[in-house]
């Protein structure tokens, strides 16, 4: 694309990456129209150093040019390398190099990537160009790395709990002003900091009945555009684009959280656990994506959450279960990836090698639980916590999936993946390869665990109570191989001891015949659709 008329020389040339589409980004601090000039980039790489869905690729490339064109609208100067069916820049360091150098900018201007791989690329490239570096805070959070650092320094295990009780405090979120309405004497609002145990419920036999819709969006010309590009030249990519309907826009995302708050929010706190067949969306919020793109800001999604349990009473249970997500965990991972990078991904505490089944990509499985969330993935690019942590993340976990295999699936399927948010989630809690830095203990469970949260059991031909024989759930014959597996290092966490001493109730001759069948589906002998 012709680059605009600029006046040279060029004091500023600021970065605009795909997931920091906020005009209040620190990336706009001091730009000034007749001195700067805003880059932005679509590059093939982003697509394929994974094998990124259909919905992923799309989700990015229409919400960057969404807000590219809204940048237009104001008139401001920016240079746009779109891609196309066949050309387009292959890398964002190399496209970067090249705008480097036809611009010979003073200073390269840049808010810090959510990606390690990203920002290495983006530094080697200026600092090959010769040019000042700018790099930027990135405010959207609201805990810097830095503060993160100060929190973990000196404690010997982070946990977010504590991590949360602090971000409560500092920004005074679900607190009640104590003595003369002092801050730093607050407590919690309804006098405890979390809520946690009241919002474990499933559906039972009849499920969810009438849920509210999730507003979904027809694409426009400009989405319509990128969705051919998409299945031009990303058609061998997973997954399918023939139902987009995810929010690409700041107003788009705005009504999604509207539709939240009033809608289902109050329900959310005792159904976000519980799961049923042919339901992807229930009473989720729906805006990750959003947040992650920066058409959100976390600050307002927290605002709107409190000021519906302090002016029209929805249930504290339920905002402050909301609200731990968005202000505890969100800002928990991203302080753990920023702190362990790069080498928390080659972590693999419990020696996992087994390839992930191919059917993670198809969906061609037996098992109804793995089938339902694996098949709304790839037609939505989205399947909310619990089957994501224990549906698909727990059988890899049993099976002994290498976890940076596990890594790849994620970030390439979910439309909300970033990696500093997706990896700790999948490498951490969902995999337990850090040895027990994001959780205290493996998230492993019997198949009678997805039997109790959803309905998928009931028409699926294998039975969560069976441990052996062709009946057997594969995901509790795996449990028990897995206690079995790795008994030496589980017998020392004190979380897992429980589990582990269950193993001394079976018969050895049992616990071979679990192994023997647990081999079998390692083999892919077992579970894969026929």
């Amino acid at each position: 694309m012709t680059p605009p008329k600029h006046p040279q020389p060029l004091r500023h040339l600021v970065l605009v990456l795909g997931d920091q589409l906020d005009r209040k980004s620190a990336a706009f601090d001091d730009f000034d129209p007749a001195l700067d000039l805003l880059w932005m980039c679509e590059a093939a790489e982003e697509s394929t150093h994974v094998w990124s869905s259909q919905q992923r690729i799309v989700i990015f490339l229409a919400a960057m040019r969404h807000f590219a064109a809204a940048l237009r609208e104001e008139g401001l100067p920016l240079q746009y390398e779109a891609l196309s069916a066949e050309g387009g820049a292959a890398s964002l360091q190399a496209a970067l190099a090249l705008a480097l150098q036809q611009h010979r900018p003073q200073a390269m201007v840049l808010v810090q990537p959510g990606d390690w791989r990203v920002q290495q690329a983006l530094r080697a490239a200026v600092a090959e160009a010769g040019v000042a570096l700018h790099e930027r805070e990135d405010r959207h959070f609201l805990c810097s790395s830095a503060q993160f650092g100060s929190h973990a320094r000196g404690r010997k295990q982070l946990r977010m709990e504590f991590f949360y009780r602090e971000m409560r405090r500092r920004h005074h979120v679900l607190m009640e002003a104590g003595e003369q309405g002092k801050k730093d004497s607050a407590t919690p609002s309804g006098g405890e900091w979390n809520y946690d145990a009241d919002n474990r419920g499933a559906f039972g036999a009849k499920g969810p009945g009438f849920v509210p819709a999730t507003p979904r969006f027809a694409p426009d010309a400009i989405t319509q555009e990128v969705i051919a590009l998409v299945q031009t030249r990303f058609a061998s990519h997973p997954g399918s684009v023939n139902r987009f309907g995810w929010p690409v826009t700041r107003a788009q995302a705005l009504r999604v959280l509207h539709s939240f708050i009033s809608e289902r929010l109050e329900h959310f706190g005792r159904w976000q656990d519980a799961m049923w067949p042919g339901e992807p969306w229930l009473y989720h919020a729906h805006i990750g994506s959003a947040l992650n793109l920066k058409l959100l800001d976390p600050r307002e999604v927290i605002q709107a959450a409190e000021t519906a349990y302090r002016e029209r009473g929805a249930p504290l249970a339920a905002v402050e279960g909301f609200i731990r997500q968005v202000l505890g965990w969100r800002e928990y991972v991203r302080g753990i990836y920023w702190l362990k990078m790069p080498g928390y991904l080659e972590l693999n505490a419990l020696n996992a090698q087994q390839p992930l089944p191919a059917w993670y990509w198809t969906g061609r499985t037996d098992m109804h639980c793995l089938q339902d969330a694996i098949n709304q993935t790839l037609e939505h690019g989205y399947a909310h916590h619990i089957q994501r942590l224990m549906v698909t993340g727990l059988y890899a976990l049993l099976l002994g999936v290498e976890p940076r295999q596990v890594h790849g699936w994620y970030l390439s399927v979910y439309v909300d993946a970033v990696e500093w948010v997706e990896l700790p989630n999948v490498l951490g809690m969902s995999q337990f390869a850090d040895g027990g830095v994001m959780a205290s203990k493996p998230y492993a469970a019997t198949g009678k665990y997805i039997e109790r949260m959803g309905g998928h059991c009931r028409t699926c031909r294998y039975r969560p109570a069976e441990r052996v024989g062709e009946r057997a759930c594969p995901f509790t014959t795996l449990y028990w191989d897995f206690l079995s597996r790795h008994q030496a290092v589980l017998a020392k966490n004190p979380r897992m001891a429980l589990q582990v001493k269950n193993l001394a109730r079976v018969a050895p001759a049992e616990l071979q015949a679990i192994g023997k069948r647990a081999s079998a589906i390692r083999r892919g002998e077992v579970g894969a659709q026929a």
